[in-house]
């Protein structure tokens, strides 16, 4: 044990130099010259004894292995004129592997200060204003920078995961002279929360501050990290452990280790008994290190094997019977050690708060299970990488059976951020009460992990995706299969907007989230982006999340999702049913086009035969009218304006009539023209008799 504490952990690369200026350590992946670091977005250039993040030119104050956070420095923005703004320069880490942590707050100072934040180019664009505050003066306040209120100071937090960020500040007094005038002068800036406590004491302390740190958070991306040379171990040891944080590899040493995770055995043990407090074990008891720990023993044990060499009876015993209370004691605190890891992991992944919110629904304990982590390993043989049976931006899952018999999906979350994990919860109890032949039903969770598990019903024929575009001959996919399935989903997702207990919002509809159950019907699946409403919201504005190809414009450009987002990305599936193409192709990407527009385009040019599936034209001569009217509702669903877009109800409605009228009807009317007159009202209407046009 000895010889394996006292190596000193290695940091950086062999033959690299380790530190730059006032003692900041610059670890592995980051280094300092060619072959130190990782790869580019991890060089670091040491200028006049500062050490510099080539890629971003702002200096670095600190770089955490165990946090997996770098701190910089990041310019403070002013303006001591009433009529004139000032804006830093554009941070953009949107190919780096950084971003903004919530550590972070925004601060504004000054007399009729407007302090905004952006994440776009432009600033006029208010739409991508991502924070702001406003402060006005009282010439005798002294406000404490970390707890202002408007007096004097501002201060406002930021959306999670913030990659793009730009600094503005003005007056709020339309150019006119402030009435304080030696204290005119406004400053804006993003600031470690930390930091200021510590450090800033009052407004007046702003006015010198050139620079503040800003706290980043990185990691390895998912992709780059088996391409680590220095690592060959698997991606959790038992010196080390490495999380998924949304796309990112964030890996720590486990308590009592130290060193670097990202190179082959670069945690070591920390040898408590040397390094640790005169007090670390009582009085009358002798320190033991061990790896990964240490023991507080009685001194007359630490001597124990005097005693039983000076034995020349009963040895054969004596030492069995020691070691058997050695192997019970270290069983036992091993046992010990791991339920406390996890009561430990079900408090911080919310289990108490998902207890409470069961409760408050009729039947909730037996709708949503809450599984031991024993239960959830055995069912997937240890999370057997041979059981994995998908993988999304969203998690990994695999697939399990239970003790019963049962055969489950269980899907491993990534990491949930400690501040979403209230929200997590309260998605976890409304999923738990969805009932619907076409959704994947949530059987439970388990919540004993480091991250969250959660348990789904096992639906076995794949996904959508794979029928509609590997041409599965042995189960081709008939035209009457493909308006059957259109049909379930429209289904499914007017469930979820109209009869769930709150409106639920799925945010990301595509092919590859709507499985086939053992007899081909549809289920949506994966709601790791979806949200819950209340019942008289009409829309949230949150983060753009959601798959390219299938993301509604009017939500990318605005940040504001409505049920006609889904209702977008809905269109875009019937695209495909009817095309047998993928959303994006490069031939399409390099003409800044996807399949929702040359969709649009064929049916507006009247080429829609031209891009039709083979399989769907084949069919086309005896159900011309039923594709005809089911590609006019597509094109309707595809609207780049979201208020002319039908609901869904309406969607599922048109798409039952289509499918259980007869040869002769009025479908060709349809695809020559059919229109949406939207109002704010969600009340549904009958589809097939609103053909008002829009004004222009």
């Amino acid at each position: 044990m000895a010889k394996v504490a006292a190596a000193a952990p290695l940091l950086t690369n062999p033959n690299c130099s380790s530190s730059c200026g006032n003692n900041v350590t610059i670890p592995f992946p980051f280094g300092i010259g060619e072959g130190c670091y990782f790869d580019e977005s991890y060089a670091v250039e040491c200028k006049s004894n500062k050490p510099i993040l080539r890629r971003i030119h702002l200096e670095l104050l600190n770089i955490s292995l165990q946090a997996s956070t770098v701190q910089v420095n990041q310019p403070v923005i002013s303006s001591c004129k009433d009529e004139t703004e000032e804006v830093s320069d554009l941070v953009n880490l949107e190919t780096l592997p950084f971003y903004f942590s919530v550590d972070n707050s925004f601060y504004g100072t000054g007399c009729d200060n407007f302090a905004r934040v952006y994440s776009s180019n432009d600033d006029d664009d208010d739409d991508y204003i991502v924070g702001g505050c406003l402060s006005i003066c009282h010439p005798e306040n002294k406000t404490h920078v970390s707890q202002c209120g408007g007096i004097q100071c501002c201060q406002n937090n930021l959306p999670p995961a913030l990659q793009i960020l730009k600094i503005s500040v003005s007056s709020i007094n339309n150019g006119t002279k402030s009435n304080i005038q030696h204290q005119n002068c406004k400053y804006a800036f993003l600031a470690d929360r930390e930091w200021i406590r510590n450090n800033i004491h009052s407004t007046k302390d702003v006015e010198v501050l050139k620079q503040t740190p800003v706290t980043l958070n990185w990691g390895i991306s998912n992709s780059s990290y088996d391409k680590l040379t220095l690592n060959k171990s698997p991606k959790n040891g038992s010196s080390f452990e490495c999380v998924d944080d949304s796309g990112l590899m964030r890996c720590i040493c486990l308590k009592g280790y130290e060193g670097n995770p990202y190179f082959l055995r670069g945690c070591q043990d920390i040898d408590e008994c040397k390094i640790g407090k005169p007090d670390i074990c009582k009085s009358n008891m002798v320190c033991r290190n061990s790896i990964g720990g240490h023991h507080c023993i009685p001194p007359k044990k630490s001597n124990l094997h005097m005693v039983i060499l000076d034995c020349s009876a009963g040895i054969g015993t004596g030492l069995g019977g020691l070691f058997l209370l050695i192997g019970a004691g270290w069983l036992g605190m091993k046992i010990r050690k791991r339920m406390k890891k996890k009561e430990r992991n079900f408090k911080r992944n919310g289990g108490l708060l998902l207890q409470e919110k069961l409760k408050t629904f009729d039947g909730g304990a037996d709708r949503c299970k809450i599984y031991n982590s024993k239960e959830i390993d055995k069912a997937t043989d240890h999370f057997n990488v041979n059981r994995i049976i998908g993988q999304g931006g969203q998690g990994t899952v695999y697939k399990g059976m239970l003790a019963d018999g049962r055969i489950i999906a269980v899907k491993k979350s990534k990491v949930v951020a400690k501040v979403k994990i209230e929200e997590f919860i309260h998605e976890i109890a409304i999923l738990s009460q969805i009932n619907h032949r076409n959704v994947v039903k949530l059987l439970g969770c388990c919540l004993e992990t480091y991250v969250p598990l959660l348990v789904y019903e096992f639906i076995p024929n794949g996904t959508l995706f794979q029928y509609i575009h590997d041409q599965h001959e042995e189960i081709p996919l008939t035209w009457e299969s493909r308006l059957r399935i259109a049909i379930e989903v429209a289904e499914a997702l007017s469930y979820l907007h109209f009869a769930a207990s709150s409106p639920i919002y799925h945010r990301d509809i595509k092919s590859t989230n709507i499985l086939l159950d053992d007899k081909y019907k549809a289920k949506i699946a994966d709601f790791g982006t979806s949200i819950s409403i209340a019942i008289d919201q009409t829309h949230i504005t949150t983060k753009v999340q959601g798959t390219f190809g299938y993301l509604d414009p009017e939500y990318f450009h605005s940040s504001i999702f409505t049920a006609k987002s889904d209702v977008y990305s809905f269109g875009v599936v019937l695209a495909e049913l009817l095309t047998g193409e993928r959303p994006i192709n490069s031939t399409w990407a390099e003409e800044g086009k996807n399949l929702a527009i040359i969709f649009v385009t064929s049916m507006e040019e009247n080429h829609l035969f031209d891009i039709l599936d083979a399989r769907v034209r084949e069919m086309a001569m005896a159900k011309e009218e039923e594709v005809l009217a089911v590609a006019n509702v597509a094109k309707n669903c595809l609207n780049p304006i979201g208020k002319y877009r039908p609901t869904i109800k309406e969607v599922a409605k048109e798409l039952a009539r289509i499918r259980g009228s007869t040869k002769g009807s009025n479908a060709q009317q349809n695809y020559e023209e059919v229109e949406y007159e939207r109002t704010e009202s969600t009340e549904p209407r009958d589809v097939a008799s609103s053909s008002t046009r829009r004004s222009e």
